[in-house]
């Protein structure tokens, strides 16, 4: 079954955190052909809220309920990891396309379920994986496929950053820490980008695994992670991700060695890409749009309008997880 291509897709929101209020949402109301007609979340005063700040007619405190609504066309789903699966396969079933946040799902499997769900419904399924289409790192595959270092030889990912101050609630941890939510601890939440824009450019990951640990005792889960990878091509790469460094440690960089020149870009800060040839260094500012999700939304309404193809999809996006699941020996 393939849905049938729509002129204006009117979403319903499961879940309306931080992430909706400048990252995603409002991208689907200022795309032509695009608005939101629900919203959900399980805190009945947030659903309220929410509809009333953002001009949505309709607000539900329960799922099935907003993917049961006739006037929701699209789910996007702006949940916690674990709920991932369970929301989407609901919304498929129910022949409504979805949008997920990243990481797909809290594991491999899960993601794997995901997708026979999808193939089985012919109802495609999107993830937020919306850096491949910002202008930043689009800057960065192109001098990569330019030449601009040469050969690739070696890539390397640096992030540290130091605890949050609700990491130190013992009473109250973030979703992010707890695996059960989360799938893992900072890394399953913030590594997902950088997997997936490093698999963009250089291909899929095929070999994978790593060394884990928790050193500052503020949680149960990973706050150390190192890691060795290879691509497709044979392509050597490696990483190392603290979340409990001092501030002055604070880092975000991945760094592209070639036969002719080294090329260093951020994922999360978007300083300037640097780029290190024979002929000096050179600083390299590309700016994003104010809603970093837009062009991707953009990209899926069109996609079910059928004025384009998005292939920023579950398929192509599980093989994060499998990175990921790989590392911290989950598989």
């Amino acid at each position: 079954m393939t849905p049938t291509h729509l002129r204006h897709i009117h979403w319903g929101f499961i879940g309306c955190g931080e992430a909706t209020e400048k990252k995603s949402g409002p991208a689907f109301t200022q795309i032509a052909g695009s608005s939101v007609s629900a919203v959900m979340s399980r805190n009945r005063e947030k659903a309220q809220s929410y509809a009333e700040r953002h001009n949505i007619p309709r607000w539900y405190t329960d799922a099935q309920q907003l993917i049961d609504d006739p006037q929701v066309d699209a789910v996007y789903i702006a949940t916690p990891p674990s709920s991932h699966a369970t929301y989407a396969i609901m919304a498929m079933k129910a022949g409504k396309p979805v949008y997920v946040e990243k990481p797909l799902a809290s594991s491999y499997l899960d993601c794997q379920r995901i997708n026979r769900v999808s193939q089985q419904t012919g109802i495609p399924c999107f993830v937020a994986y919306y850096r491949r289409m910002l202008p930043y790192f689009l800057r960065v595959k192109e001098l990569v496929r330019q030449g601009a270092i040469g050969n690739v030889i070696s890539v390397q990912v640096l992030f540290s950053a130091p605890p949050r101050d609700l990491d130190y609630n013992q009473t109250s941890q973030p979703w992010r820490v707890q695996r059960d939510i989360a799938g893992g601890g900072y890394f399953y939440d913030l590594a997902p980008h950088q997997i997936d824009i490093l698999q963009n450019i250089f291909g899929p990951i095929v070999r994978a695994r790593g060394y884990s640990t928790n050193l500052g005792g503020l949680y149960q889960t990973e706050d150390s992670v190192s890691a060795c990878f290879q691509f497709h091509n044979g392509l050597p790469g490696s990483g190392s991700w603290c979340f409990v460094s001092h501030e002055s440690a604070r880092t975000d960089r991945i760094v592209l060695t070639g036969d002719r020149g080294q090329l260093h870009f951020s994922v999360y800060t978007y300083e300037p890409i640097t780029l290190h040839t024979s002929a000096g260094e050179e600083q390299i500012v590309v700016p994003n749009p104010p809603y970093v999700q837009m062009p991707l939304i953009r990209n899926v309404v069109e996609h079910l309008q059928g004025i384009a193809e998005c292939t920023v999809d579950s398929v192509s996006s599980t093989s994060v997880n499998w990175v990921m699941d790989r590392i911290l020996g989950k598989m």
